[in-house]
């Protein structure tokens, strides 16, 4: 007498999106976008730079590259570089102003430490 015994198939947790825009940075992209660089995207990726090692890249292209992942949040899209992809699953871009500076920030969950500047970053 043979019996088998059959493993239920495994379920998938779901990944957090690749990543998300808060309000402020959409608000900001989509001035971005229909002022000076209409018609481009901003496409984001991660370079080595810094005490920490890596840090955020960001550059208008006029189309996007056959392996950029497309990102829409509140109907703005970025892209972003394959090859970043891994680094910045679940982060979210947002965009702030002060007294000195204005810009764009990530808040990244794979972050494990920043620099001193806080310009780079490792996970």
């Amino acid at each position: 007498m043979s019996t088998t015994t059959q493993t239920p198939p495994r379920t998938r947790r779901a990944l957090p999106p690749l990543m998300q825009l808060t309000d402020a940075a959409a608000e900001r992209l989509r001035g971005l976008y229909a002022a000076g660089e209409a018609g481009r995207l901003l496409r984001i990726g991660v370079k080595t730079k810094g005490c920490s090692g890596l840090s955020y890249d960001l550059s208008w292209v006029d189309a996007p590259e056959p392996t950029d992942e497309r990102v829409t949040d509140k109907e703005v899209t970025v892209l972003v570089d394959r090859k970043a992809s891994l680094f910045l699953i679940g982060t979210t871009m947002d965009y702030e102003q002060k007294a000195m500076s204005a810009g764009f920030t990530f808040t990244n969950p794979n972050e494990k430490g920043r620099c001193g500047c806080g310009e780079s970053f490792h996970v």
